[in-house]
């Protein structure tokens, strides 16, 4: 029978795919749990090479003996929504003035790519969610 391990606790990081390095905030954040920082590193831009650049949100379980797993999200909607919108960056003032709009069609996209992390039944639920972090950022969705 497998003994379970015992888990010491979670790290959440953000950190661009396929760029993870020991400098801050990586390296400080699993070095105080006692990681071996290279090593997360390593695996972390092997499993991220395909997202190189873009913004990857990771939950890293961190056990007794030191060892860990991570689990690797989608980047975040408002990553996508920007991208979709060609952005730098959402509206200063949200409510107020739009800055962009996207289409409903970009908006099912995104949904589709986020559906793994969203706490949505189905896809129709999931465009709600994206149009309303668009809607936040001062990006209007057209139908």
């Amino acid at each position: 029978m497998a003994t379970k391990k015992e888990i010491s606790g979670y790290i959440k990081l953000q950190i661009k795919g396929g760029q993870a390095n020991p400098a801050p905030p990586v390296g400080p954040a699993l070095g105080q749990r006692g990681i071996n920082i290279m090593e997360f590193c390593k695996a972390f831009n092997d499993k991220t090479k395909s997202l190189a650049g873009k913004p990857v949100p990771v939950e890293i379980t961190v056990y007794k003996d030191k060892k860990f797993d991570f689990r690797i999200k989608s980047p975040p909607a408002s990553f996508f929504i920007r991208e979709a919108a060609k952005l730098k960056s959402g509206s200063k003032e949200p409510g107020r003035n739009i800055v962009a709009s996207i289409t409903k069609k970009q908006a099912e996209d995104i949904a589709k790519q986020k559906m793994n992390d969203l706490n949505a039944i189905d896809l129709k639920q999931a465009v709600k969610i994206i149009a309303g972090s668009a809607r936040s950022m001062g990006i209007e969705v057209k139908e």
